[in-house]
């Protein structure tokens, strides 16, 4: 069987940087699973994967556009310290979350912190960067009707 939309798909994978540098791996974990065509992946992995059936092994160049976006400086935003309040420690890195414009949950991750202000950023942490994954796929079958109704695989 191919890859094609409400397809479950389960793969291994190595993400890596520019540079080489490992971000994420499959390697010593159960493969991945997710139901082609759902938003499941980023785009640009997801485009790359139809057609491809169990067994193959790719490797492919994502775009930031095709990613988890460009980097965007309007989601750095300097927090006064006391909206922290019941937090004793605040370090860089740290993760918190925030409420959006829209209302909705966003994560930021802190990047700096003062006596007076916590510069937090809403940018997802692999915005802007190029992605390379190698990619072997480990099964390809048909979706259920209820994985279809729920819009991911079970």
């Amino acid at each position: 069987m191919k890859i094609a939309n409400n397809c479950v798909v389960s793969f291994h994978y190595t993400l890596t940087d520019e540079d080489g540098q490992t971000l994420d791996s499959s390697d010593g974990r159960e493969p991945l699973a997710y139901l082609h065509g759902h938003n499941g992946i980023i785009p640009g992995l997801e485009n790359e994967l139809v057609g491809k059936g169990q067994g193959d092994s790719l490797q492919v160049v994502v775009q930031p556009e095709d990613g988890y976006g460009e980097f965007n400086p309007e989601l750095l935003q300097q927090v006064p310290r006391e909206a922290f309040q019941g937090v004793e420690s605040i370090e860089p890195g740290m993760q918190f979350q925030a409420q959006g414009e829209g209302g909705q949950a966003q994560m930021v991750v802190v990047r700096e912190v003062t006596d007076e202000a916590v510069l937090v950023d809403g940018n997802h942490p692999l915005a802007g960067q190029v992605l390379n994954f190698d990619v072997t796929i480990e099964s390809v079958r048909e979706a259920s009707a209820e994985e279809i109704e729920h819009g991911h695989a079970h």
